[in-house]
């Protein structure tokens, strides 16, 4: 009797070959993961001083100071030389930047090759997320993201982190996940300290990573005016809920965020004035007007653009969102910061979870509550 002989699945290879676009904090941690996981790496910058600074001591002076990167990872200013033969191209650039970007590399990038934009937000007017962005100026080619609980500085120190990368899985994803562009690439970023987890639901991990900027403003404002430690956990964990339902409405699921691209994330950001969102909250709560808050310099805070679209997005989608109103009021509505939380203290009272209807008038008012650390 001849034996039958299994043969078992072939482990598929990681990514040999990878572009990182954008030589800020974090695209020269995520190329330093990268090197670090084997992989061959060019990071494109557009300052020729931080290219030579990376390619000669290996160091990145502007962004991560005297954090040493590997030898082996190579920095260029030409996106041509950045992009050859690439076999996947992180895209990490500011929201702002993301389709022009893409839309210039666009005839760049060979069919199929997988793109992960690695940037956090939602585009004005459209309401598309940054995945849907880079797919309409690179149709051609798999597009998901790479995201959760992650200080760029602690990335590339090596610090133990993990991430979540997520594609749509398509057909033929599902019956051979392994072969995924999730898979390959979450294989290819995989290091001793940076571990990586797949996801499916693109739209849930996406959502989750901008809305949690804005959350992560209010709790800096609050905590800036003088509030602790109850003030900050009610607005993580109704901020959470926030953070759930805009992915439902958007065909995304509520689990999704209950992972390291959603609480581990806004329980990260929420918890340190490391996070530009979480320290912008901080200054504005302290009174310091926008124009001086990081001492005048024109710091970019992702959550400060993206309240706006987000809150558009909720509006187009009819979703209630009260936390983040509030802190869009503030920000973009010139909206006095201690009346908009009183407000947001007084709304009818809910049940919890939102499986149980209801809703009643709450007996408190605005004129109730005095926003200086104390109780009326």
């Amino acid at each position: 009797m001849t034996a039958v002989i299994k043969t078992l699945p072939t482990q598929e290879q990681p990514y040999a070959r990878i572009a990182v676009i954008g030589g800020g904090a974090w695209g020269t941690a995520l190329a330093s993961v990268a090197a670090s996981a084997g992989r061959t790496v060019r990071l494109f910058a557009r300052d020729p001083e931080t290219v030579a600074a990376i390619n000669t001591r290996h160091v990145n002076d502007k962004y991560l100071d005297d954090i040493p990167l590997p030898a082996s990872l190579t920095a260029t200013d030409n996106l041509d030389d950045a992009l050859a033969d690439a076999d996947a191209v992180l895209l990490v650039v500011p929201s702002r930047s993301v389709r022009a970007m893409a839309a210039r590399i666009a005839g760049q990038i060979k069919d199929g090759t997988p793109v992960a934009v690695c940037t956090k937000g939602i585009e004005p007017k459209t309401g598309y997320l940054m995945s849907q962005v880079v797919a309409e100026e690179i149709p051609h080619v798999p597009v998901g993201t790479i995201s959760g609980p992650t200080f760029a500085r602690e990335t590339a120190m090596g610090h133990p982190t993990a991430a979540t990368v997520a594609f749509e899985f398509s057909h033929k994803d599902r019956l051979e996940p392994m072969h995924s562009p999730a898979a390959r690439l979450a294989l290819s970023m995989s290091t001793g300290f940076f571990k990586t987890y797949i996801s499916d639901d693109l739209v849930g991990v996406e959502i989750g990573g901008a809305v949690k900027n804005v959350v992560a403003i209010g709790c800096g404002m609050m905590t800036g005016a003088g509030f602790a430690e109850n003030t900050r956990a009610a607005l993580i964990t109704r901020g959470l809920d926030e953070m759930k339902v805009l992915p439902e409405a958007l065909g995304g699921r509520r689990e999704t965020v209950t992972g390291l691209a959603g609480t581990g994330d806004l329980t990260l950001t929420c918890s340190s004035q490391t996070s530009r969102n979480m320290s912008l909250g901080v200054q504005l709560g302290q009174g310091t007007p926008r124009a001086e808050c990081f001492g005048g310099a024109p710091v970019v805070v992702e959550g400060e653009a993206n309240a706006a679209s987000v809150i558009d997005l909720a509006r187009r989608v009819k979703v209630a969102m009260p936390i983040c109103e509030t802190v869009y009021s503030i920000l973009h509505e010139g909206r006095d910061l201690n009346a908009a939380f009183a407000d947001l203290w007084t709304q009818p009272i809910e049940a919890e979870p939102r499986a149980m209807e209801l809703s009643l008038k709450n007996p408190a008012h605005a004129s109730m509550t005095r926003l200086d650390g104390g109780a009326a």
